[in-house]
């Protein structure tokens, strides 16, 4: 990002949020808000690159301030951490299907979260490079089908570019070593439902299995498609979600 990436701290406790803006203020423009009421007004006025985030707080909690965000499409792509003294797997994991892309625990490491800080962001900045060069390349509308190698344009790159340009319809992802095949909804840019073929592997976790391939191809053909979402994640939290996995593989 060639300016200064914009964060937005929002808490309902005035001292962690002066704290959080001090240390990252070193590095990024962050501004404070004392709830999701405030917060969502100065993303609104000013979108953020970044948004971090309390969960119990007055007049809107950060549940419905996620939900609010990802219901603007202006905000709806904008990377979210929660701060949370909730820390249950329960609540993790309803922060993440609301559509946040990290959930940090309090007391909070203020060194912990200034590295998931970075982290989110240079993987945001390289999504969204790789998702311009794809646009720029990509074949022109009324194209009957889109296909590759995976060893050319990684499904992270393809999935942001269908994102980026609102595609509805299946994208057929496949590999011969071992042989699979994972079928990948997409309804307005968004992932609604994934499945490999032998269902094995289902909707997110769908995703993160194909991330973690290096070879292979993929087809997809447009169309109208009509059912439920099934995946209720963001594909940037699901795309930061699967890295974040990948990581954790490779240091195991």
């Amino acid at each position: 990002m060639p300016e200064r990436a914009r964060i937005l701290v929002v808490d309902d406790d005035p001292w962690l949020v002066k704290m959080i803006c001090t240390v990252l203020g070193e590095h990024y423009d962050c501004v404070g808000a004392v709830d999701g009421i405030e917060g969502l007004a100065k993303a609104l006025a000013r979108p953020p690159h970044l948004i971090v985030s309390d969960v119990m707080m007055p007049r809107m909690s950060g549940w419905e301030l996620v939900k609010q965000v990802r219901s603007h499409s202006q905000l709806a792509f904008v990377p979210f951490i929660f701060l949370s003294a909730l820390d249950s797997d329960e609540d993790r994991l309803y922060g993440f299907r609301l559509g946040a892309d990290e959930y940090l625990p309090k007391p909070l490491d203020i060194g912990e979260l200034a590295l998931r800080v970075e982290v989110v962001l240079t993987r945001l900045a390289q999504l969204e490079q790789a998702a311009r060069e794809r646009v720029r390349r990509a074949p022109p509308k009324g194209a009957p089908s889109l296909r590759g190698d995976l060893d050319q344009i990684g499904l992270s790159s393809l999935l942001v570019m269908l994102e980026m340009e609102r595609k509805s319809g299946l994208l057929v992802v496949a590999r011969d070593q071992p042989e699979e095949r994972v079928r990948i909804y997409l309804v307005e840019g968004r992932i609604f439902a994934a499945q490999s073929d032998d269902g094995a592997v289902r909707n997110a976790d769908a995703i993160y299995h194909v991330l973690g391939w290096k070879r292979g191809q993929f087809e997809f053909n447009a169309f109208v498609v009509e059912m439920r979402d099934e995946v209720e994640m963001s594909t940037t939290g699901l795309l930061l979600e699967g890295a974040r996995r990948l990581d954790e593989a490779g240091r195991a």
